[in-house]
This record gives C-alpha cells, sequence and structure tokens, in this order.
C-alpha cells in the first residue's frame, strides 16, 4: 500500500527514548538518513470484525503492524504504512487488505490515524509550549535541547499500569525487558512479513501466572529442577513486584474500570489509582500521563527532585511530595510536559552529571 503522511512536529527517536516513558520503545532499525519504528496495535473497526466468523479476531480488535518512517533531518513529520497479519497464535489470518473494500480500508486508515494522535499526543501545541517555556529562564534552555519531544502515550493502559509497577526502583533496561519477556512468555503471538509481533495479556490473563518457579513446580508435579522453570513472573525479573502486579489485576477486574478513570478529575484519578497495590504518588502519576493522558500529572522522582531543587529552589533538600506540588503548581496543564523537558535537557545538556558530583 501507499505510505500515508502524518503532518506534525515530533521527533520520533527522542520521543521513544527519552527515559521518561511507561512502555518499551518500539522496534527500531535506523537507516543511513531513516528511522524506523513498527508495532504491533489492536484497531476497534467493527464494521469488520463483526462481519467475520475468524476464531483468530479476538476481543483486542484488528491486529495491525504499523511501520513509521521518519527523516532524521525533518522533524515536521512521519509517514506510515501498515499491514494485516499471516498468523495469529499459529492459526492462518483469513483476511488481508486486497479483499477489502474501499470504505473498510477507509475506517482502518481512520483508526490508525485516531490512534497515531493519542499515542504521540500529535493534537499537543508545540509551539504554544515553546512559549512558554521561553517565559521562564530557567526552562527556556530545553527548548533547543528537546525540540519536537512529545509525550509517548501507551497504547493499551493496562499495560502501562503494570509496566509502571515494574518500574519503580528499577532502571529503564531492566523494566523495559522484564515487559518484553512477559509479552514473549503470555502476549498473543501474531506473525506479520516483518517477524513475530507480541501483544500484552489482558488483567484475566495475569490471574493465572505464577509468580515463581517454586510455585510452577509445584504446580507440574516437580518433574525438573526448579531453574527449569522460567514461564513465571519472577523469572521475568519483576523481582518483588510479582504480587503487586497479580493484585493490581485482580482489583482492575473486581473493583476499577479503566474507562472509567479517563473521565474523571485528577484528583480523583489520582486517588483511585493510588489505590493499587505497588503504586505510590511517583508511579500513580506515571500512570495517569502516560496511561491516561492526564498532562497535569508531574511524577516526582528522585532525580526530578534533584532537577528542580537545583533550579528553583537554590538546592535545597526538598521531599518529593514538595517537588510534585510545586510542579503542579507552577505548570498548570503543561506540568506532565514540563517534566518530560526538565529530565531530558537535565540529561543532555550536562545539568544532571553537574547535580551527581555536588
Amino acid at each position: 500500500m501507499s505510505s500515508q503522511k502524518i503532518n506534525s512536529l515530533i521527533d520520533l527517536n527522542l520521543t521513544q527514548y527519552s527515559g521518561q516513558t511507561s512502555q518499551s520503545p518500539w522496534r527500531h532499525n535506523s537507516m543511513e538518513n531513516i528511522d524506523k519504528f513498527d508495532e504491533l496495535i489492536y484497531l476497534k473497526v467493527p464494521s469488520i470484525i463483526d462481519g467475520l466468523d475468524d476464531k483468530t479476531i479476538n476481543l483486542n480488535g484488528l491486529p495491525v503492524l504499523l511501520n513509521l518512517s521518519q527523516d532524521k533531518d525533518n522533524i515536521n513529520g512521519f509517514e506510515y504504512t501498515y499491514s494485516l497479519p499471516q498468523k495469529v497464535e499459529k492459526q492462518a489470518f483469513s483476511i488481508g487488505q486486497d479483499n477489502l473494500s474501499k470504505k473498510e480500508l477507509q475506517s482502518i486508515e481512520r483508526e490508525i490515524d485516531s490512534n497515531l494522535n493519542n499515542i504521540y499526543d500529535l493534537e499537543f501545541d508545540l509551539e504554544k509550549f515553546y512559549e512558554f517555556l521561553l517565559e521562564d529562564e530557567k526552562l527556556a534552555p530545553s527548548v533547543d535541547f528537546c525540540k519536537g519531544l512529545r509525550l509517548f502515550i501507551a497504547k493499551d493502559p493496562f499495560e502501562c499500569i503494570i509496566s509502571s509497577i515494574c518500574s519503580a526502583n528499577n532502571s529503564i533496561a531492566r523494566w523495559t525487558a522484564s515487559i518484553d519477556k512477559i509479552k514473549l512468555n503470555w502476549g498473543e503471538k501474531v506473525e506479520f512479513d516483518e517477524g513475530m509481533f507480541y501483544g500484552f495479556p489482558s488483567p484475566k490473563d495475569f490471574l493465572d501466572f505464577y509468580e515463581t518457579p517454586i510455585e510452577q513446580s509445584e504446580a507440574d508435579g516437580r518433574r525438573y529442577e526448579v531453574d527449569c522453570y522460567t514461564k513465571n513472573l519472577k523469572s521475568c525479573g519483576v523481582g518483588y513486584r510479582a504480587p503487586y502486579m497479580k493484585k493490581a489485576s485482580q482489583m482492575l477486574i473486581d473493583e476499577i474500570d479503566m474507562n472509567d478513570v479517563s473521565k474523571m478529575a485528577y484528583d480523583e484519578a489520582f486517588d483511585l489509582i493510588l489505590r493499587l497495590p505497588g503504586v505510590g504518588p511517583k508511579v500513580a502519576d506515571c500512570i495517569l500521563l502516560y496511561g491516561f493522558g492526564f498532562q497535569e500529572a508531574f511524577p516526582s522522582d528522585v532525580w526530578i527532585k534533584r532537577i528542580v531543587s537545583h533550579l528553583y529552589f537554590d538546592g535545597e533538600d526538598i521531599s518529593a511530595d514538595k517537588t510534585r506540588e510545586f510542579g503542579i503548581e507552577r505548570f498548570g496543564d503543561y506540568a506532565g510536559y514540563a517534566q518530560l523537558y526538565l529530565f531530558h535537557y537535565a540529561r543532555k545538556s550536562g545539568l544532571m552529571d553537574e547535580i551527581k558530583n555536588k
């Protein structure tokens, strides 16, 4: 199919690798002048799904592989193509683009555009935000370091919740590796010409996961050495967070409807998400910002606390709570973006190294 053009200021590579997200970067291929990103998404296209008698279509929707490409010298837009699977969970996929009507293809492309707008926050006015940054002498330099940086919103709020729980007191490399292992172990396997991609398990799926190798071994009658059992959460590297993930999944089935969260006021949503096990204020704000698009959230970890202290409090030792309150009050509806830009600016400008050495 011919590629579709998205005209919007965005640096795809910077947005995916800013270090402040709640999902793993998409599969990336860097060529000489082009960055390419591939990812599996599920589309809500009832006009197609409802007419199919196909066991390969599940409640997630229509599986589609997005292929994004961007000229490294032009961050004023990107192009995309998409493809349908060859197989889903080893079953041949029954439809392809050649046997869809023009109207059905248009429905798919509209849904893709909607997903891309949401995932990359393309309707957010970056130029207006830059005007806001330039009015603050502390933030003004960040514009040059962060041009085209946008929020990278999770395509699946539940994946964001689990990823955020996994990220607590954890490095980016470790928690993204853990999430990738969870997908490999239990995610829906979808095969495309470009290779195998994996969906993310549902809350209901998580309830059936073994937490530890010992638990898995006992369920299997201890037929092998414990080290042989790797299809459990702790073998994915989540450590003490395994029971938190299962308990959170149970709450999201029994007590919390994720569809209601985005309709709430920020404070109400914050208090609700705080009820999930393994979720403190920083993780709650990450979930609200990157999972549900609450841009007034200001996730405050040790590094944001140090950066804010250095820039606005003359190096005074301030608490994470005070940092969060300051960010929400000072930056208002721009709090989430301000946090994103502060962190990346500090990393790339040398400010973080300066703070480390104090």
